[in-house]
Formats: structure tokens, sequence, C-alpha cells
């Protein structure tokens, strides 16, 4: 009696634990908007200096937990490191250049039906079944988009197309690594972002980065990303799926609500309301999600 009272503590305080590392993962990514906004530097710059930052931080992290072979993680992935690198630096580059022509809370809203998308091309291409709870939560998400689509301030059609490109880009690599559940996601997020800068590189002005721009390219890159992935990769250990889409939700929350307050960016009605339709259909949908390790399926953040 006392042994089975003692196991069941040490799953509660890990439950509780895995829970805090998860909310402070969301916390760190939803100050991407807040930091975005308070740089000066030319969008080029913006996603070079991001994207080196991040890839210092993560390359850290992977060498840290694989610190007697850091190549481990990479070995018998093949395509698919390269296709989870691929849209990861997709989703990250449209997410920071998004953020530069629209509202923090139209972007973040958006990316959050990225786990609606993944179950339905997991429908379509790994045969994975979608719940009549899942279907109804991607009819109730599309509204909503439909309905933050019509909100001043989205930038026009080509942002809205940005935008839902970020979901999409999430969503096949969350399938990626749902049909390779052996690969780890952070090497390829160290990778992706590897790609952004070989591409970003050439419209990059550093020349342009006084001491303040440097202190922000700092935080949103090793902060935002690479603290945030190494806080979800501790705690998504003891969470299952569902959980962890819920949890996350906390950015698409705080990341408009930071904005708000440190530099006045009001998000529309149109855009507060499709956000919260988006939110309930989320929500919904992951009360449908089976308990499977979270760590094998969750997407890295944008």
């Amino acid at each position: 009696m006392a042994t089975s009272a003692a196991i069941d503590s040490i799953s509660r305080s890990q439950h509780r634990r895995g829970q805090t590392y998860v909310a402070l993962a969301a916390l760190a990514w939803s100050t991407a908007g807040v930091l975005q906004r308070e740089l000066h530097v030319g969008l080029g710059t913006q996603v070079a200096g991001r994207a080196l930052f991040a890839f210092v931080a993560l390359a850290l992290f992977v060498a840290a937990g694989q610190w007697r072979d850091p190549a481990s993680p990479m070995r018998g992935s093949g395509w698919a490191m390269v296709g989870v690198s691929v849209s990861t630096a997709l989703a990250s580059g449209s997410f920071i250049v998004a953020l530069n022509y629209s509202t923090v809370a139209n972007v973040l809203f958006l990316q959050a039906a990225a786990p609606m998308v993944a179950a339905l091309l997991a429908w379509l291409m790994l045969s994975e079944p979608v719940s009549r709870r899942s279907w109804i939560a991607m009819l109730i998400a599309l509204a909503g988009v439909g309905v933050m689509v019509g909100a001043p301030g989205n930038g026009g059609i080509l942002v809205t197309l940005l935008t839902i490109v970020i979901p999409l880009s999430f969503a096949v690599s969350i399938v990626i690594t749902r049909h390779h559940r052996h690969m780890s996601m952070a090497p390829a997020t160290a990778l992706a972002q590897i790609l952004i800068l070989v591409c970003a590189a050439p419209f990059a002005h550093p020349g342009s980065v006084n001491e303040r721009n440097l202190v922000l390219l700092i935080l949103l890159g090793a902060g935002q990303i690479g603290l945030g992935l190494a806080l979800l990769s501790i705690g998504a250990r003891l969470l299952p799926a569902a959980e962890i889409a819920t949890i996350t939700l906390l950015e698409v929350v705080l990341g408009p609500l930071w904005v708000w307050m440190a530099v006045s960016e009001r998000p529309a009605s149109a855009t507060l309301v499709g956000g919260a339709v988006v939110t309930a259909a989320v929500l919904l949908q992951a009360s449908a999600e089976p308990p499977a390790p979270a760590a094998e399926i969750s997407p890295p953040p944008p």
C-alpha cells in the first residue's frame, strides 16, 4: 500500500513537472511577436539573425543531450530529416515574414490550427483514422479562419496565404515525425535554421545591427526558439499528446497580449472572434487525441 502510494506520488510529481516545463516553453514561444516588434532592422536581417542564434542554441542543446555522440540522433534519418528540416524552415521563415505584415494575433491564431491540419494530412498520407470529433473540430477551425481572413490588418491575400503556409508546413513536419518516430526533432530544427540562414543571408545587413538589436536577435533566436524547444523536450516526455496540444495554446493567448501591452497593437474584433473559434476547435480536437507520448509528435516552435 505504502509503495503504491509512493509511486502514485512520484507520478503526480512528474506530471506537474511536465506541465510546468511545457507551459514555460509556450511562454518562451509567446515572446516572438513582442521581440520582433521591438527590432529596428530589415526583414532579411531579422530572419538571418534569428536563424543564426537559434542554430547556435539548438546545436548546443543537441550536443549537451548527446555529448558522447552528437551525431547519433541524425543517423538513419535520411530523407525524413531533410523533410522535417525543410518544412520547419519554411514555417519558421514564413512566421517572421508574416509578423512584419500582419498582426501577431492573426499569425498565432492561424498557426494554432497546425494539429488539425496534421490530423488531416496523416489521414490522407498515413491512413491514420480521424474521429468524428476531429472532423467537427476541423470544420469549426475552418470557419474561424474564414472570419479572420476578413479582419482588418491581416495584410491582404498574400500574407493570408503566407500565414496558412505556417500551419501547413508544421503539419508536414508532424506527419513525417509520426512516420519516423525514432527521429529527434532537435537536430532537424537546428538544420532548419541553417537553411533559413543560407536563404536570408544575402538580404541581411549586419552593419545595421546595433547593440540593442543584437540583444533582441539573441533573445529571439536563442531564447524564443532554443529555450522553448529545450523546455518542450523535457516536459513532453512526461505528458500525453492531448495535454501538450492544450497547454501550448498559452502561446496563442499570451503572444497577442504581450504585444497589446508593450506596443498597443490591438487585434481587430474579427481576428479575436475568429481566433477564439480556432482555439475552441483546437481544444475540441485535443480532447479526442489518444494518450500517446507527446515527444514523438509535437511540432517544433515557429
